[in-house]
């Protein structure tokens, strides 16, 4: 039995990591860090105020960090030397360097070290890389992603997203990350990227727009664009090759069109729980991790050179 802590008890922890966690039958929610005792009612589990009291608990064994980004970098690496297992919200770190030592860390205490990147879960984007190694499209050449949504003005549900010292940037961490995620999982490596970032409508301490263009070693391109400014909906994935396109649009959806094919492969009810199955599963030896701290590095090397190639 794997015995879980939980650092923060916010929105993603108690509507999908909590509820995972306790679905997986060779899991166990143990111990909950919190500074509002309150907010771990709800559950059986111990209640620590601070970190440092919770991975001192030898009956603990794997940490997911729920908390704000500014904090993964410290409680992931700290929770790694106490000997724990780590499963680490996205994005994985403030910036790239803070991104290297949560690996080297993972790497020098030979603990398990993942990252919340769920969608590489989605039965449908695991069907979709299978296809495209498969060449059902020919040689990828281009891939469209966007996430439109609109966040107004005033700081509500989840504001720390508006603060740039808690969260390190707007959309760009957001949600681009997700979708930079999925074209590292489906293409590999990126060699080379850049991004725009602005405030076009809303004027936060962060972005409120961002387009990212990433380059892979094969010639393939992606295009990542995320907008907080959108009163349209958007959650387009499109994948051109010189032999046709996929469409996994929306990407939250079921659907998947390519050539000479249409098919329907619904998520897990949860999207955090085949992640959390996942993640035990390598921890005990049976499965490699689908998002890796190794792999999903690549993903905060993108943000960092997205962020440092300009703000209009």
């Amino acid at each position: 039995m794997l015995n879980w802590i939980v650092i923060g008890i916010g929105d993603i922890a108690t509507r999908r990591v909590i509820p995972a966690i306790q679905s997986e039958p060779r899991s166990r929610l143990y111990g909950l860090v919190t500074r509002d005792p309150a907010k771990a009612a709800p559950y059986e589990a111990r209640v620590w105020p601070t970190l440092d009291e919770a991975v001192s608990d030898p009956a603990a064994h794997a940490v997911y960090v729920a908390t704000p980004v500014f904090l993964h970098a410290p409680q992931t690496i700290q929770s790694l030397r106490a000997g724990k297992h780590v499963l680490c919200e996205k994005p994985m770190a403030m910036n790239e360097a803070e991104a290297r030592s949560m690996v080297q860390t993972a790497e020098g205490t030979g603990r398990t070290f993942g990252v919340a990147y769920y969608r590489r879960a989605y039965p449908k984007v695991q069907r979709a890389k299978q296809l495209l190694d498969a060449g059902i499209i020919g040689k990828a050449v281009l891939a469209e992603l966007t996430c439109h949504e609109w966040r107004g003005e005033k700081p509500g549900h989840r504001s720390w997203l508006l603060d740039p010292a808690q969260a390190g940037g707007g959309p760009l961490y957001d949600i681009a990350s997700h979708r930079i995620d999925v074209l590292n999982f489906l293409f590999g490596q990126p060699s080379r990227a850049c991004g725009h970032l602005s405030n076009a409508v809303h004027q936060y301490g962060v972005e409120d727009n961002a387009t990212v263009v990433i380059d892979y070693v094969d010639g393939m391109r992606g295009i990542v664009d995320v907008r907080w400014h959108s009163k349209v909906r958007r959650d387009e994935c499109r994948i051109r090759g010189t032999d046709g396109e996929m469409d996994l649009t929306p990407l939250n959806g079921p659907e998947l069109i390519y050539p000479g094919g249409r098919e329907n492969i619904p998520n897990h009810a949860n999207v955090h729980g085949p992640m959390i199955e996942n993640f035990v599963d390598a921890v005990l030896g049976k499965a490699p991790l689908l998002a890796s701290g190794a792999s999903a590095y690549w993903t905060d090397w993108v943000i960092e050179q997205s962020r440092r190639s300009g703000v209009e």
